[in-house]
């Protein structure tokens, strides 16, 4: 029996694989087709597989799409705003020319959490040019370090909808999450960033693209001031984590940690933080009612594919443990007293290697390694660290085969080859440094 459900497992991942790699079909629909199949053959009844589909999908979307659609509209918002490059101007001046780098990582770090990762790098992009045109340095002196910023926090620290995603699917405290990311977070950037920036910039010159060489012209547009900007990313945040530490210094079953705990819930503190962004877009930046209602739609758009494919994601968990098939793979590895901070690595980074996309890695990591919490259940804290251990497993090793790749070497106007070199070199730095500072910090939990 147990030979049987091994081979079902095995057979339903790389069913999973193939379908996303060699037919191309979409994320969404190859794990609906794959849920499917192992509920089948492992077994279940028709109808109870259907149920186990429905129920995975139910409750994964129930917290995962008011998140991420709420991070989508407060995204936009800052985007369309100008508020994404005033805290890159802001930042920029305070650190001074001679730590531009550091300032660009920072920048990275902070508006990479209301903004998807490809958003953010296309809008700041014009300020790498302008820098490089300033300086006659390499590119790539100025967008290593940005890269690294948005990157990381792409993958590491909600409501970015990746480590969102991976939360609910292994229930994960999301304070846990914030403060492991930033705590992981933050040595990655170092390393991957103004580090790596600065040597691989010695080795490999990049010109601006011939396109932005005299391009260096400053927007004259409304856009809220950097103290605002900050305060409406941080709000929630800090809401968040002063939810789950609380209960640890406050009187239990009180009126104040009752509050604090429904204010610090990622809906109440999102909504919050979205429905200030939209206050302070119409008063500092003179935008209409109807075109506030026009951006929030604009930020729904892209986070509608991210919402299918964590709900196809919750279901094929669900499958799997209704199935057995995940409680078989549990018990082995429980067995094995293998590290499930290095397995949930390892298979997210196999899963990155081989199919390119790190929101389908982070899913199928997590959908993988909720069963084995059934059996070795951990603590909240370790939870919230494994999210991140997934989270850095999916960053690793990104190629020719993820979308990122090829993004940056567009915009940087880089060969394959470089491209290798620098944005991928990078994005493993970063994989391994998370993974490091997680077993690290996994000691003292």
């Amino acid at each position: 029996m147990q030979l049987s459900l091994l081979l079902v497992a095995g057979a339903g991942i790389a069913l999973l694989l193939f379908l996303v790699i060699a037919w191309r079909v979409p994320a969404f629909l190859a794990l609906l087709i794959s849920s499917l199949l192992v509920g089948l053959c492992s077994g279940l009844e028709p109808t109870h597989v259907i149920d186990s589909i429905k129920q995975g999908m139910g409750g994964t979307l129930g917290f995962v799409a008011i998140v991420v659609g709420l991070g989508a509209i407060l995204g936009q918002i800052l985007e369309s705003s100008g508020g994404i490059k005033r805290i890159a101007d802001s930042l920029i001046r305070s650190f001074g020319p001679e730590k531009t780098q550091w300032s660009l990582g920072v920048t990275g770090f902070i508006v990479a959490i209301p903004v998807f990762f490809d958003v953010a790098f296309i809008i700041l992009a014009p300020l790498l040019y302008g820098l490089a045109n300033r300086s006659g340095r390499s590119l790539l002196y100025y967008a290593m370090p940005l890269l690294a910023g948005l990157a990381i926090t792409h993958s590491f620290i909600p409501p970015t909808p990746g480590p969102i995603a991976v939360a609910e699917l292994i229930k994960a405290d999301l304070g846990w999450v914030i403060l492991f990311g930033v705590l992981s977070g933050i040595p990655a950037m170092i390393i991957a960033g103004p580090w790596f920036g600065n040597f691989i910039a010695t080795k490999i010159f990049v010109a601006v693209p011939e396109a932005y060489q005299q391009q260096d012209k400053e927007q004259d547009t409304a856009s809220p001031s950097f103290a605002w900007i900050t305060a409406i990313i941080l709000l929630p945040l800090c809401l968040i984590m002063l939810a789950t530490t609380a209960p640890f210094i406050m009187v239990q079953n009180s009126n104040l940690l009752t509050a604090i705990s429904f204010l610090g819930h990622p809906f109440v503190a999102l909504t919050i933080a979205t429905m200030l962004a939209l206050f302070i877009a119409h008063k500092e930046c003179k935008l209409s009612t109807q075109s506030l209602l026009t951006i929030a739609n604009k930020g729904l758009e892209p986070a509608g594919v991210v919402i299918l494919i964590t709900g196809a994601g919750g279901a094929f968990k669900q499958v799997l443990i209704d199935s057995g098939v995940g409680q078989m793979l549990a018990s082995v590895f429980v067995e094995a007293q293998f590290s499930i901070f290095i397995l949930g690595f390892l298979i997210a980074a196999i899963t990155r290697i081989a199919q390119g996309s790190a929101t389908v890695a982070m899913i199928t990591g997590a959908g993988l390694i909720a069963p084995i919490l059934e059996l070795q259940p951990i603590s909240a804290a370790s939870l919230g660290l494994l999210v991140i251990a997934i989270s850095s497993g999916a960053t690793i090793l990104s190629h020719v085969n993820d979308s990122g790749f090829w993004l940056v070497s567009r915009y940087l106007g880089m060969n394959e080859r470089d491209t290798l070199k620098t944005w991928t070199v990078m994005t493993t730095i970063i994989s391994l440094t998370g993974l490091a500072s997680c077993l690290i910090i996994s000691l003292f939990l």
